[in-house]
Formats: C-alpha cells, structure tokens, sequence
C-alpha cells in the first residue's frame, strides 16, 4: 500500500486541476503525434519506392554501354555500342555467384494484331529475364534457349499491349506484326505497373535477343546486360568481377561501360525521402521540448499553490524524498499519458491523411516505443527541478505561507 500512496496522491492531485492538466498534456499530445504522423508518412512513402525499385528485379546488376561522364565532348551512358552478346556470355561463364544473365536489346515500334496496331516497346531478351526481373507469366509460357538459337519469330507481351489489341479475347497464339514480320505470341506477362521512373512496365513486347538483333534491328550490339546475382550479400562483389572482366575484355584507356545495381538505385531513390523523415521528424521534435517546458512550468505554478499542503505532509512525517517521488509521479503522468494519446492522434492522423491523399502509410514500431520513451523522458526531465524544489522547502516556512 506504501508503495501504491505516491501514485494515489498524484492523481488525486491532478484530478482536483482537470482542464489544467489537460492543457499541460497538449503540448506533448500535439508533439508526438506530429513526430508519429511524420514519420508514418515518410516511410511509407520509402516503402513505395522501395518496393517499386525491387519490383524491378532481384539482386539485379546491369553492365550499361558507354559510360557515366560529365564535361569535355564525352557523353554518357548507352551513347555508344559497346556491348556485345560475346560479354554476356562471359558474364555468365567466368563471374561467380551469376546466376542468370540477359542481353538486352531495346527499340519502339509500331505493332500490329487482330485488326488493331500500337506503339510500344519492343524488348529482346533471353529467357532467364523474367527470372532476373522476378516477373510471373500470366498466361502461357517464355520462349526458351531454343528460341534463341533458332531466331524464332515469337513473343511474350505485358497487360498494356493485350488490353489495347486484343479486348475480350485470349491473344495467346495469335501473330503479332512488329515492323512486317509476324510474331506468334506464346505468353502473357503478369501485370506490374509503373516503374520507379513513371514507365508502364506492362507496355512491352518481348522477344528473343537473337531476333531482335537479327530480324528487327540488324545490329550486333547489346543495349545493355541484366545480371542476377545469387543472393544480396553477392550484388557487391559480382559487381566488381564484371568490372574486372569488362576492362580486361574491353581493353581501353577508360571503360567504355559502367556497371550499376539494385542496391545502388535504392539508396539513390530513398535518400530523399529518409531525408524527408528525419527533417519532418526534427522539427516535430521541437513541439516535444515545447511540451516539456510547459510541464516545466505547470510543476512550478503547482509546488507554488501547494506549500501549505508540502508543509503539512512534511510537519506529520512525509520526508522530501517523498515529496520528490510524488511531484515526479505527477509530471511523468502528465507525459506519458499526453504520449499515449499523442500516438494515438498521429496514427489517425496518418491513416485520414492516407486516405485523402492515397499516400501510402507505415508506423515503425520502434517510433512507436521510442515515442512512449520520449514521453517519459520528458515528464522526469521537466518534472525533476519543480520536484526537487518542492522536497527543499522548509515545513516551518512552507506552513507560514499563505
């Protein structure tokens, strides 16, 4: 029961001061909210771009022709032809920790079917692609090796170019006509939507590189390569054995490619937005300190209107430990509760901003339980001055004042 009185009495206490005690809350109820709604926001929005970007493939390398460059005459990557099927197949046979390897050849065109025609781009791959851009088939199959080796006029398409050439009906087995030579079309890309970029993914026909090159374009060069390493832990150093392999194949004064990856374009496309969270973060922190100092304020007013009632409780035997603990009590209540309906207004918050806006939200736990934390913090380190002066008064003085 002894151990129980201090909470007692500091409810009792701030029960007798309703409105004040509410108002005092409002500072720190307004502060973490602000800091919670922030920082659902913010990653949310990292988790979109994060998924968007993984939703471009997995583990991915990519070797890009020419090469990253700024000033002189010099340009910048996919400028020049300087890739070739010969270095993916390098790629594939010396690079450790490779575990599918894609050529790409890239162009638009107008395509023709079923009565209809589109513009779109024309992609050759081979058939690891949809392995390395983790990219289901919806409907009937990718094209194999030997579709490759042949230069077989077939095709896989995305969600765009069937809901614009074939509406109402099944395109599997129909001919595609890309720059007047039919393709037969032997599978259906699932739906993936727009890329990091703003790209319809789904607006694509994909067909055998060795078509492409051969029957399409007549080139015999690579846009680029896609590499997918074995896991994440290799992407770093996959990425340093291309580079290794590309200079000694490549052998010019500067590489004539730069290589890229996944991990990169992420840190690249969440910077902004984990920069985002921590300034939106830092400046709703401020309203925490604001919270605080009024509690501050409130415990002083407080130690002032009750010196009588100190110097009572410490004339029948209350010690100033006592009187410590209980003014503490009061403050870290204060707190913590305006925390607890602070995270429950930054969690609505988030969710009615999420609503209106379409943003999507996300609530780390950790800022959830750094929030409670902070509270807490808050209400022992503002309340711990007005405590510690209240356990100092004199109980004869404090008995004289009126």
């Amino acid at each position: 029961m002894r151990f129980l009185a201090p909470f007692k009495l500091a409810a009792r206490a701030l029960r007798r001061n309703k409105m004040r005690s509410l108002l005092t809350m409002l500072g720190v109820i307004i502060g973490v909210g602000s800091v919670i709604a922030s920082v659902s926001i913010t990653t949310g929005a990292s988790k979109q771009v994060e998924d968007k970007v993984a939703a471009l493939g997995q583990n991915v390398v990519t070797v890009f022709s020419g090469n990253f460059t700024s000033g002189g005459a010099r340009s910048g990557w996919g400028s020049a032809a300087t890739l070739t099927v010969e270095d993916a197949t390098a790629i594939k046979n010396e690079v450790a920790n490779v575990v599918a390897v894609s050529p790409e050849v890239r162009d638009r065109a107008q395509i023709l079917a079923n009565g209809l025609n589109w513009n779109t781009v024309v992609q050759g791959e081979a058939p690891d692609y949809t392995q390395i851009r983790d990219w289901d088939i919806a409907d009937g199959a990718m094209f194999t090796e030997a579709d490759v080796r042949s230069l077989a006029k077939v095709a896989v398409i995305g969600k765009t170019v069937v809901d614009q050439l074939f509406v109402g009906d099944e395109p599997i087995g129909h001919t595609l006509i890309i720059r007047n030579i039919p393709f037969k079309i032997v599978g259906v890309l699932a739906a993936k939507g727009f890329n990091l970029f703003g790209q319809d993914q789904d607006d694509v026909v994909i067909i055998p590189y060795t078509s492409h090159m051969r029957r399409i374009t007549k080139r015999t060069f690579v846009n680029s390569i896609m590499v997918q390493a074995a896991d994440k832990d290799s992407i770093t150093p996959v990425q340093d054995d291309i580079n290794t392999l590309m200079r000694e194949r490549h052998k010019s004064a500067e590489p004539d490619f730069t290589v890229r990856t996944q991990l990169e374009l992420m840190a690249m496309a969440t910077s902004t937005t984990n920069t985002m969270k921590w300034l939106l973060g830092a400046i709703a922190s401020v309203s925490l300190i604001v919270g605080g100092i009024g509690i501050m304020n409130i415990m002083l007013v407080s130690v002032t209107e009750r010196t009588r009632e100190i110097g009572i409780r410490m004339a029948v035997g209350a010690r100033g430990r006592d009187i410590l603990i209980q003014f503490l009590i009061e403050a870290v209540t204060l707190s913590v509760i305006g925390g607890f309906l602070g995270i429950a207004l930054g969690l609505v918050a988030s969710i009615i901003t999420s609503h209106f806006t379409g943003w999507p939200t996300l609530t780390p736990i950790v800022w959830v339980v750094a929030a409670c934390v902070s509270s807490a913090g808050i209400g022992i380190f503002s309340g711990f001055y007005p405590a510690w002066k209240a356990s100092r008064l004199d109980p004869i003085e404090a008995l004289r004042y009126e």
